[in-house]
C-alpha cells in the first residue's frame, strides 16, 4: 500500500481594533497502521496600533496674517468712509518691525511742496559721501534752515548743488524711489505715498546707501523742526515715543488756489517703528489740510495697531 502524506493548514485572522493579530497553525499528520506522528507549529504576530491624526491648527505666522487682513480691511473703510465728501488724499504706512507696507491710493501722484526737502537733504549727504568728505559748514547752516524752518532760499541753493533735475533723479534711483519725477522747480516735483515710506525709511535702514552718520544727521533735523513746523504725523504719535517730521504745504494757483498739505515722518520707540506719509491737495485752507492729514495718520494708527 501507497503511503500518503497530508498536510493541513488552517489560518484564522482575528481583526483587532488599531492592529490585527495573526495566527497560524500547522499540523502534520500521517497517515497508516504504522504508526501516528504530528508536529504544530503556532505563531502570534501583533501590529502596533495606529495612532489617529492629531488635528493642528494655524501657524503663529498664520494667525499674524489673519489679524493684518482684518486690519487692512478696517483700515480701508475707515479711509473710504472718510474720504467721502473731502480733498483728495492718499497714506502709506511702512512698519519695520514687521516689513510690511500699507497703502491707501499708493500709486496716486501729487506735487510734493515741502516734502522734496527731504530728498534734496538725503541727495546733499550722498553726495558728500561720494567725495569722501562731511558737509561743510555752509552746507549745515543750509540744510538747518531747509528742514527745520523750511526755508525755501536754502532749499534752492542746495538744490542746485546736488545737480538739479538730473542730480536728485540719479539720487532717487538710488535711494529706491521709482515713482518719483523731479522738477525744475523744485517744489512741483510729483511723487507717491508709496515713494516717500520708501525714501523715510532709507533715512534709518542699516543697508541703506546713507551711511550711519548721514542718517543720525538727518534725524536730527527732522526731529527738532521749529514749533510753527510741528505738525502732521507726530500728531499720531502716543507719549513717549519719537517723531521725525517734514510737512509741505502750497496754495496752488492752477487749481483755484485751494491748497496741497502733505505730511512725511516717523514714530519710533522700543515697541514702534513706521514710517508713515500723508499727501494730500485741493484743500479749502491751510489748517483744514493739517487737520485732514493729521486725522488720517491717526486712523492708520487705530486700524493697524503699530
Amino acid at each position: 500500500m501507497r503511503r500518503t502524506r497530508n498536510l493541513i493548514v488552517t489560518v484564522a485572522a482575528l481583526g483587532i481594533l488599531g492592529g490585527s493579530v495573526l495566527v497560524a497553525k500547522g499540523l502534520l499528520a500521517d497517515g497508516g497502521t504504522g504508526g501516528s506522528g504530528g508536529g504544530a507549529l503556532a505563531g502570534v504576530f501583533q501590529e502596533e496600533p495606529k495612532a489617529s491624526p492629531t488635528p493642528t491648527g494655524p501657524t503663529p505666522e498664520e494667525l499674524a496674517a489673519i489679524e493684518r487682513a482684518k486690519r487692512v480691511k478696517a483700515l480701508d473703510a475707515a479711509l473710504k468712509k472718510y474720504a467721502s465728501g473731502r480733498p483728495e488724499f492718499s497714506v502709506a504706512v511702512l512698519d519695520r518691525k514687521t516689513g510690511e507696507t500699507y497703502a491707501y491710493r499708493g500709486d496716486e501722484k501729487y506735487e510734493t511742496a515741502s516734502v522734496v526737502k527731504v530728498q534734496v537733504l538725503a541727495c546733499l549727504l550722498l553726495t558728500a559721501q561720494d567725495d569722501d568728505r562731511k558737509l561743510t559748514g555752509s552746507e549745515k547752516a543750509l540744510a538747518d534752515k531747509m528742514i527745520r524752518f523750511s526755508d525755501n532760499d536754502a532749499t534752492t541753493s542746495l538744490y542746485g548743488k546736488v545737480g538739479r533735475i538730473n542730480g536728485l533723479t540719479a539720487c532717487n534711483k538710488r535711494l529706491g524711489l521709482t515713482q518719483t519725477k523731479v522738477s525744475s522747480s523744485w517744489g512741483l516735483t510729483r511723487t507717491t505715498v508709496k515713494d516717500q515710506v520708501t525714501l523715510l525709511s532709507q533715512l534709518v535702514d542699516e543697508k541703506s546707501e546713507l551711511s550711519e552718520t548721514s542718517r543720525e544727521y538727518a534725524n536730527k533735523l527732522m526731529s527738532t523742526v521749529a514749533p510753527d513746523q510741528d505738525w502732521g504725523v507726530p500728531a499720531a504719535a502716543e507719549d513717549g515715543e519719537d517723531a521725525t517730521v517734514k510737512n509741505g504745504w502750497l496754495q496752488r494757483s492752477t487749481e483755484s488756489n485751494l491748497w496741497i498739505i502733505n505730511t512725511v515722518g516717523q514714530i519710533t520707540d522700543a515697541d514702534t517703528d513706521v514710517s508713515i506719509a500723508v499727501l494730500s491737495h485741493t484743500n479749502q485752507t491751510m489748517p483744514s489740510g493739517q487737520n485732514l492729514v493729521e486725522k488720517v495718520a491717526k486712523l492708520t494708527r487705530t486700524h493697524l495697531k503699530y
